[in-house]
């Protein structure tokens, strides 16, 4: 959904990108440094300061790809360390929630749960041959989600708000497995498939 404002924030982001003339991997790095500080935030009760420093690791996520892209540093190594610091940072802030008692365990539990199935549906299509960047809960905006409800929840100063974005985060999120899942159901339910590789068997296990 919010992939379509790529191109503005890059556009945007352009400036800034020239400047900085280093190995975009480093600053991909950096964001799960930043989620950290968002999850001690949460851990102390500290709303407004948790939902800022899950924006700065947002913004960092976003810089990355500009760094990249400016400079012609494009890799799929840095994709792949983008998105395996994505899955840390989203662990990492829940874990931080959880531990403010804004949720339950289990809760907590169900939305790591939920946002890490979200991007391995993805892959896995993608893995396919499917293009799977569909679904209303991708992770630029369960971010917003979180930023938003913690905003709100300090500003009124009632956790409970929170909580509720927390719940309703969760059931997004799972409904964006089933939209993916149906999307790549649609696009594959005409396709024999033919003998299955040792490769693919592979991939099948993990």
């Amino acid at each position: 959904m919010l992939d379509n404002l790529r191109p503005l924030l890059t556009r945007i982001l352009e400036p800034l990108a020239k400047r900085l003339n280093i190995n975009p991997n480093i600053v991909t790095v950096i964001s799960p440094f930043l989620a950290l500080a968002s999850a001690y935030f949460f851990a102390q009760h500290q709303l407004l300061l948790g939902a800022l420093f899950i924006l700065l690791s947002g913004f960092l996520d976003v810089v990355d790809g500009a760094v990249a892209r400016y400079h012609n540093r494009a890799s799929k190594f840095g994709a792949f360390l983008d998105s395996t610091m994505d899955r840390f940072a989203d662990a990492i802030i829940f874990i931080g929630i959880i531990f403010g008692g804004y949720c339950s365990w289990l809760v907590g539990v169900l939305a790591i749960h939920s946002a890490i199935t979200v991007s391995y549906v993805r892959a896995r299509a993608e893995s396919q041959g499917v293009d799977c960047n569909i679904g209303i809960a991708e992770r630029a905006v369960r971010m917003i989600i979180l930023m938003a409800g913690a905003a709100i929840a300090a500003f009124a100063n009632s956790n409970i708000i929170f909580t509720y974005f927390i719940y309703a985060l969760v059931i997004l999120s799972y409904f964006t497995v089933g939209q993916r899942i149906h999307h790549v159901w649609k696009a594959l339910k005409d396709d024999t498939g033919g003998p299955v590789t040792p490769q693919q068997k592979r991939l099948n296990k993990q």
